[in-house]
This record gives structure tokens, sequence and C-alpha cells, in this order.
């Protein structure tokens, strides 16, 4: 295999053409094999794999930069940069982040996992290297779906405006995660169908000089490009039009599905189950698609990610003009909503947690400030395995401090759906959701809560001594919790279930003093800022002791979810444990 002659980029330069193509051939299999082994992205690192090669073999890296974009496109870059045990041994696949990360190599600068920012941080590489006086490339690899993020404008405005080497390479294979949406994809288009002559430029129009290759999975071509470029004294874009998953027929004709895979996608399939079961995902989009029906104003919107919602292309096309994907756009998707509420329309957002944070100054200048009765759903918060860049532990905090948001957590599939007809239907307030990131629960009885009345917990159990507030997704380990300190030592706690993340009860805290030493809190996410602080602060002038149970202020890294339940102490026998203690 020419792959046991390369195990860094320096061994690439004394290859030839053949060599190279063979090379990304075995490349191109240990991908595939690891994926469909591990799960992660596929479609990405293969429509990538020839211009990766190219670009080392090209450039002097380190010493030369590149900045990825969202890093999902890595894989090959870690084979050729010392890392391919990461492939090519099973016992290895998952010792490797799926994103880029210094402290594996000095190849990889950023730990990177959200979109639109590789153009932006070249910018600041390459405006370092010039006040140092240093002399080297900066490349930012950029995916035509991430120009639709607002940083990546900015970045690009920035970067012509930079009288030094800096090149942007734009991964164009005409795809976000799904169909690309926005105006800048005519002009793209344009230049691909005029290889690049089209008199309409977007870069061009900017500042930047502007190099097309049409075959962007063409190992000689991309070559032939890069050492134009290479050493350039002044911004430079080069375009090249890729196939995402070039190489694997499914990835290439199913590209939104191969785009991140699970474990034993390309595996022969058993027959397809005449029963299908129910999830939070199934039941949203059900009771969208017969709301949107009712009502011409229901719009429902997402930011370029709307298979983590379960919002297939069947359920887009029935909606047709009811449904936005604003492409990887957060902060617009934000401003955008609240303008349609404002005027008069019913939009529901949907977005993941590990996303929320790129839109905090749109959720309290554009949405909080003006108090348009948006419903934002909050998908796959709670803590988690994820790695660094895909934590959901900081929405809670994040969404639940900002003034007139009222941020709420269902425990079963009656209390979800009774959120969201109320927040869809009121005008008064924005109003977030966040779906319960566990398996579906039903309790068969319909909710009949009157949300209006903000901050009402509800006591679901009545006990003495120990009062347990089980937050949304772990309102069942407070269950579990009370079962336990029955168990062990003969008390019967108080279980409630708050509902509210942005407020507390102060009438059912305040009677809580009568007959309870401890009130324990519970929740899925980062403890500082968030809900069990506010208990906290309104006993801290009584003798009430509280214990806040949730995750340290922290990122982690792929750790096992049992291993962060221990660490935060979140199984019912260390939590009783700490109780007994604080009796």
């Amino acid at each position: 295999m020419i792959l046991d002659k390369v195990n860094y980029p320096s061994d690439l330069k004394n290859l030839s053409l053949d060599e190279l193509n063979t090379l990304a051939d075995e490349m191109r299999d240990l991908i595939i094999k690891k994926v469909n082994t591990t799960g992660g992205h596929m479609g990405p690192n293969l429509g990538i794999l020839e211009a990766t090669i190219a670009l080392h073999y090209v450039f002097n890296c380190p010493v030369d930069k590149i900045v990825f974009d969202v890093s999902h496109q890595c894989y090959p870059h870690k084979i050729l940069t010392g890392r391919k045990e990461g492939f090519t041994n099973p016992e290895k696949y998952t010792f490797y982040t799926g994103y880029t990360a210094p402290e594996e190599s000095e190849y990889d600068l950023f730990k990177v996992g959200h979109t639109s920012t590789s153009v932006s941080l070249a910018t600041g590489v390459a405006k370092a290297r010039d006040l140092k006086g240093e002399k080297h490339n900066v490349i930012a690899l950029i995916g035509d779906g991430s120009l639709s993020g607002g940083e990546a404008f900015e970045g690009l405005d920035n970067a012509a405006d930079l009288d030094s080497n800096i090149i942007i390479l734009v991964n164009d294979n005409d795809m976000s995660i799904a169909e690309n949406q926005g105006g800048i994809y005519k002009n793209l288009k344009e230049l691909r169908e005029t290889n690049g002559n089209a008199q309409t430029n977007l870069f061009k129009s900017i500042g930047f000089e502007y190099f097309y290759i049409g075959e962007g999975n063409n190992i000689e071509k991309l070559i032939e490009t890069f050492k134009k470029v290479k050493d350039i004294n002044h911004p430079v874009v080069v375009h090249m039009h890729t196939t995402k998953g070039h190489g694997l027929k499914p990835a290439e004709e199913n590209k939104e599905f191969f785009h991140y895979i699970m474990p034993g996608a390309l595996d022969e399939k058993p027959a397809a189950s005449t029963t299908q079961k129910e999830t939070y995902d199934s039941i949203t989009t059900d009771y969208i698609l017969k709301k949107a029906a009712q009502d011409p104003t229901i719009l429902a919107i997402t930011p370029a990610t709307p298979g983590a919602y379960g919002f297939t292309k069947e359920f887009r096309e029935k909606l047709g003009k009811q449904y936005t994907d604003v492409g990887i756009a957060e902060e617009h998707a934000v401003a955008y909503a609240s303008a349609l509420a404002k005027c008069g329309a019913k939009p529901i957002l949907a977005i993941m947690s590990s996303f929320v944070q790129r839109t905090y100054d749109q959720l309290s200048q554009d949405l909080a400030l003006n108090n348009s009765p948006i419903t934002m759903l909050v998908y796959w918060g709670g803590i988690s395995g994820a790695d660094a860049t895909h934590l959901g532990s900081f929405d809670m905090s994040l969404i639940g401090n900002i003034p007139n948001i009222v941020y709420l957590a269902p425990t079963n599939k009656e209390e979800y759906l009774k959120m969201l007809d109320w927040s869809v239907e009121q005008t008064d307030y924005p109003v977030a959701v966040r779906v319960p990131f566990r398996p579906l629960e039903s309790t068969g009885i319909a909710d009949d809560t009157d949300y209006s009345k903000l901050n009402k917990f509800k006591i679901e159990e009545n006990g003495k001594d120990v009062a347990i507030l089980g937050l949304g997704n772990f309102f069942r380990l407070g269950k579990e919790v009370k079962a336990e300190l029955k168990n062990k030592l003969g008390i019967d706690a108080t279980l409630i279930n708050p509902k509210f993340i942005s407020g507390i009860d102060e009438e059912l805290l305040e009677s809580l003093k009568s007959n309870h030493k401890v009130v324990i809190t519970l929740e899925d996410g980062i403890l500082n800022g968030g809900f069990g602080e506010k208990v906290t602060r309104f006993y801290g002038n009584s003798d009430m002791k509280v214990l806040n149970f949730g995750s340290k202020k922290e990122f982690t890294d792929r750790v096992p979810l049992s291993e962060l339940y221990e660490r935060y102490h979140l199984t019912k026998e260390l939590i009783v444990s700490d109780i007994e203690k604080c009796l």
C-alpha cells in the first residue's frame, strides 16, 4: 500500500501522480470502513479527500497553516498528519476526535466544530504573521454551505482588505447538510456553469483574485492551481467544484443522509418494521403539519440542520411555503422569527442546544427586548458524551436568564404538546421549550396546566423532610431518588415537577419551609447560572439547606455519560448519600 509509506505530509512530496491517486483510493476505503463502524461525517470527508492530498503535497505544513471550517472534513488531514492509526487500527478508531484538535497534533491550529468560522480565524492568523514579520501561507478551507453564515461574510469582508497572503479555498459541492438555501448560491451556480467566468462574481466584487477548479476531485488539477497561489502576496479565492460523498455511490446519491451517519449505515438493512415508534421528533412534526394545515400563518424554521429534528424532506415538501431553511445562520433565524411574530405570524424555530450560544445577542435584543411571541424548540439539550464542540449543557443558563423569555421543560408527551400549543397560540412572550432529550414517555392523561400562570411548579407527590425538584429530563431521576430515600433512610420525600426553567415558584418554595429540611434540585445542564441556583438564592436568608445537582462548568470531550454522572453525583445512590450527609 502507498499509505504504508506516508505518515506525514513531507512523505507525499516524492510520490508520483499515479501514486497520489492510489493513495486517495486507499484513504477512501479506510474512511468508509471506519465511519461505517463508529459513525461520523461521511460525505464531507470523501468530498474533500483529493483536495487534502493536493494541499499537503503543495504546501509546507505545519509552517503553512490550514484553518478548517467546522472541521467535520478533517479525516483525510488526520490520516496524513501522523494519526492514520485512528483509521487503520479498529482498536484506535475512537482515539482521535472527529474534529481538529491542537492537543493531538501541531498540524491542527484550532479546536472547532461550529461553522462559518475559518475565514475569520485565518484572517487573524495571517495578520499575526504579518505583525511578526513572518513568511508563510495561510489557507482557510470553507464549504459552500458555511458561506451562508454571517461570520463567513464578515471574515471575507475583512480578509479581502488584508494586503498580504491569505488563500480562501471554497469547497463548493452544491450542498449544506441539506440543500443550500439563499441568494449567494445563485452566483455559485452561475460560476460553476461558466467555469468560473460569469460576469457577476461575488468574490471578485469583494476584492479577491479568483481561481476556479471545475474538477475539484482531480488531484492533478488541484495541484496545478495550488502551485499558482502558493506564496501569493495578496488575498485570493480558489473556488473548487467537488462532489460530496465522492467515490461512494450511496453517499453521492443521498447526500443529506450521508452527511453524518450512525454506525452500520452501509450494512444490509433488515426488513422494515410495520410498526412505527413515537418519538418527540415525530409528535413535533405531526403537530406542525396539522397546525399548518389549519393556520396559514404557521411557519417552521430551521438553520440548516433539519435532520436533527426529524424534519425530513417529505415533511419539508408538505409544508411548502410554510417552511424556511435559513441556511447556517442561527442569528438570522432568531431575528427573522422575531419579526415574523411581531407582524402576526406564528413562527416555530427549531435549533440544537449546542448552537444556541451563536444567537445570544439576537435572543436578547432582537427577540426578548421586543417581546416577540415566537416558539423556539431547543433540541438535544442535556449532559452528554459528545465532543467539546457539541455539548448541550449550556442552553438553560443562557436562555433562562434573559428577561421576557419563558423557558419550559416538559417531562412527557402530554406536557410537551400542551406547552407547544400554548406557546404557538399565546401572544405575550417569547417562549422556548426544551424538547426532552430521552425516549418518549406518555402518561395517557391530558395536561390541563394553564401555562399563562408563569412559574407555577407542580407537586407530583407530597411528603416531608426532603423536597426533590426534578427538572425536565431529570424528573425521572427525581422519582428514583424519592424511592431510594424511602428504601434507605425511610424518608417519604416530596417530588416536584418545576416545568419552568426561567423562573421559580416562590409561593411553593416558601411553603416547603414548614416541614422540609433539605431541598434538592436536579437539572440536566450546567449548574452555574442554572435553575438550581435560582432556588438556592431564594433560600439564602433562611435555614433551608439546598443541594444542587447538575454539571460543572467545563468543556468535556467524548467522556462517557456514565462517567459524567458519577463525576457530578447524578445517580440515585450518590444523591441519597449526599442528602444523608446534609441531614
